[in-house]
């Protein structure tokens, strides 16, 4: 699939196979994830494999809309480390969200399917995350990825709305 494919058809896929997602497919998505643009070349970003399904269940309650966490047999807490930046906390959030972004595009040109469950800014939420992985403070969960092999298949989504675009001015 190419990169224009790949952006244009990814959809959010919450039910998931019991088929394992092999170490060599991981190792493709934290590539692709560290693929993308950091300020300052600073690379803020961390991440936090999760395979355990002990693990997956708690990471599931960190809100009413991440249950599918503990149905996939993978998931990718992707997180900013403060400590990494020159101006801590100015670009953690946008370097991570650009890496989270690459691994959901990855995801489905390697035909699996991947959701994408918010974290931060929410303290509730970030407070199970950062206890179930043991999170240092200085470590900053933005968003965990539900990854598996698709149970459902969605149609492509065109979002597309030339009401929401300007050119040269508002």
């Amino acid at each position: 699939m190419d990169a224009i494919e790949a952006i244009l058809s990814r959809r959010s896929i919450r039910k998931y196979t019991d088929a394992p997602v092999d170490d060599q497919t991981v190792q493709t998505l934290l590539e692709c994830a560290m693929a993308g643009p950091t300020a300052r070349n600073q690379q803020s970003w961390r991440f936090v494999v999760v395979r355990d399904a002990g693990q997956r269940e708690k990471l599931s309650k960190a809100s009413q809309w991440a249950g599918m966490i503990a149905d996939a047999p993978l998931a990718i807490v992707v997180c900013g480390d403060e400590s990494a930046e020159r101006n801590p906390g100015a670009y953690w959030v946008q370097d991570s969200t650009a890496a989270l972004e690459n691994i959901l595009t990855a995801v489905n040109a390697l035909g699996l399917g991947a959701v994408w469950v918010g974290v931060h800014p929410w303290e509730d939420r970030i407070a199970v995350v950062r206890e179930t992985l043991d999170l240092p403070e200085h470590i900053h969960p933005l968003g965990t990825i539900a990854v598996g092999h698709p149970a459902e298949g969605k149609p492509p989504a065109n979002r597309f709305d030339a009401e929401k675009v300007h050119f040269e001015r508002w």
